[in-house]
């Protein structure tokens, strides 16, 4: 029975996914645990270094020891995966298996060099590196604190970078879910590290926390990977033409990832010019509003890319056109309420995701009010996932290099006339940001209309237009109740009847915009209710499971959703 069991668990771990809605859920039901544990993992940090200025300081210090070794990851690994090395290793991964490790073996030495190199840089210059991107309000003893976290942060990331080449081999084979489930592991790893460590390090307990996540997050990945063919050989063989191929996609996703990096430095800077606590209430709205999108767009968005890619390397532009549009309007119907979900609901969810006795009511309703401003771009950060790895697929790496030079040229000059013009302060920050995400998904819809030829009225205007509606009339139906059951029913001082609160209305709201979406017939409920149907059939579908080791050469016909 349980050797029964454990080959069965084997199967479902190792499953090979044949459409792109059923890739997207795995990776969504992971995501929402992940971001759960997330949310669990800062009311920690909160409540043990929001009681004095002095902890709130070393708070701010924690968040900023993140950008150095953030940056060196996000421009060496992440743009070679994301717009290099899937789409390339795909293309090669159909036509001959060995030559596609050949090429994995020559990336994977290529950027281990240059970021380990790039980590020694930082490891000696950190202190003058951390002052040159905070402000003046940031002490000299912040500085230090932050250089000493970022040394260990190096190491994380290097876990990181090597587990993220993992991911990429074993999302370009079509296996999600243990990718998915790398980030609980991940959290669970920094969480652990706040609990036991905290106590007899400090906030260094929560940064030694991220390198045991990071390490597990490797680990994790290591088994499949292996099982999946995958085999690292020293190689440098730069003259490959598919190692030329990457090279030479990977320097406009750099840059571009490099414009994006500069955007978030720019507020670090700009939140740290302001009083102590800024910088964290800044990010716990961030982190607030990027729930909906983790959970639900940036999975689409990686379930998109394998599929995608493997239309652009048989050149069946049609089948890449269906694939798009058909994820386009699955990231449309799940970003539009979650946005409106996140703007009624904003003051409960920041006072249960953070709402620590040491959290002031102060900073709930700033938290709060910045959470409302940047929940008006997360239907434009959503589908800017599926558009950029549109252009990824298409091996165009150009056009969201340039899409993101003027996107984050708004973003930081509105950003410094809102908080040193106007003393917005984080509401500035707040405001600048969404306005320059829903410029960069403008811009990035309009060149990839034209590169496809655009959309009727029937692919795509009409079914928006009923989601919109849809949208209109659960917010409607969703912030009436609040109102009358936070009045009248709950007290929403206590915890259980603010939860109470928040599950009866999001219930409402969801109800409404499923019943909204049945009488205006839009095909996503059919479409994702027919996903559900299918999941009753889990317990024959684990045991017969497809036999996932086979060859990479075998390939097989994707079905679109």
């Amino acid at each position: 029975m349980f050797k029964k069991l454990l080959d069965q668990s084997q199967r479902l771990l190792q499953r090979r996914e044949s459409d792109i809605l059923s890739a997207a859920a795995v990776i969504t039901v992971a995501g929402m645990a992940s971001s759960i544990l997330g949310l669990v993992r800062n009311r920690i940090l909160v409540g043990i270094f929001f009681k004095t200025a002095e902890l709130r300081a070393q708070l701010d210090a924690y968040l900023v020891a993140f950008r150095l070794p953030e940056l060196v990851f996000q421009l060496l690994v992440i743009g070679a995966i994301s717009a290099a090395f899937i789409p390339v290793f795909s293309k090669y991964l159909y036509k001959n298996e060995r030559e596609a490790y050949e090429i994995s073996s020559t990336v994977l030495t290529l950027v281990t060099l240059v970021f380990l190199l790039a980590s020694v840089i930082i490891y000696i210059w950190a202190e003058p590196l951390t002052a040159s991107i905070t402000a003046a309000n940031f002490s000299r003893e912040q500085i230090k604190l932050a250089a000493s976290i970022t040394r260990l942060m190096l190491l994380a990331q290097l876990f990181f970078a090597l587990s993220s080449y993992l991911t990429g081999v074993i999302q370009a084979y079509r296996r999600f879910l243990i990718p998915a489930l790398s980030p609980i592991i991940y959290n669970l790893g920094i969480i652990g590290g706040i609990i036991f460590l905290t106590p007899l390090l400090g906030i260094y307990g929560a940064a030694l926390g991220v390198v045991i996540g990071a390490l597990f997050h490797l680990m994790f990945q290591i088994p499949l990977a292996r099982r999946l063919g995958f085999s690292y050989r020293l190689r440098w063989n730069l003259a490959h033409t598919g190692v030329k191929e990457m090279i030479k996609l990977m320097p406009p996703r750099t840059l571009t990832i490099s414009v994006n990096q500069l955007e978030i430095f720019a507020s670090v800077y700009l939140a740290t010019a302001l009083s102590a606590g800024s910088l964290t209430i800044f990010n716990l709205a961030q982190q607030l509003m990027s729930a909906p999108i983790r959970i639900f767009s940036v999975p689409i968005g990686q379930a998109s890319l394998p599929f995608l890619a493997h239309e652009t390397a048989q050149e069946k532009w049609e089948g890449f056109r269906k694939i798009f549009l058909l994820s386009l309007q699955h990231i449309l119907y799940l970003a539009l309420p979650a946005s409106v979900l996140l703007l009624v609901l904003r003051v409960p969810l920041v006072r249960l995701a953070f709402g620590a006795k040491e959290f002031p009511w102060s900073a709930t309703l700033l938290t709060g009010r910045v959470v409302a401003i940047l929940a008006v771009s997360v239907l434009a950060q959503s589908v800017i996932h599926i558009l950029t790895r549109a252009f990824y697929a298409l091996h165009n790496t150009r056009i969201p290099l340039a899409v993101a030079l003027v996107s984050v040229a708004a973003n930081v000059l509105t950003a410094v006339v809102l908080v040193f013009g106007f003393n917005w302060g984080v509401i500035g920050l707040a405001t600048a940001m969404s306005g320059a995400a829903i410029l960069q998904s403008l811009l990035l819809s309009a060149f990839l209309w034209r590169r496809v030829g655009g959309f009727s009225w029937e692919e795509l205007g009409k079914p928006v237009t009923k989601m919109m509606l849809a949208t209109l009339i659960m917010g409607v139906a969703s912030w009436v109740p609040l109102r009358l059951l936070d009045r009248f029913v709950f007290d929403t001082t206590r915890t259980v009847p603010l939860l109470l609160l928040t599950v009866t209305v999001g219930g409402i709201g969801a109800g409404v915009y499923l019943a909204s979406s049945y009488l205006f017939d839009i095909n996503e409920l059919k479409v994702f209710l027919g996903w559900l149907i299918r999941l009753k059939s889990w317990r024959l579908k684990w045991g017969k499971t497809e036999e996932v080791m086979e060859s990479a050469s075998q390939t097989q016909e994707i079905k679109p959703v």
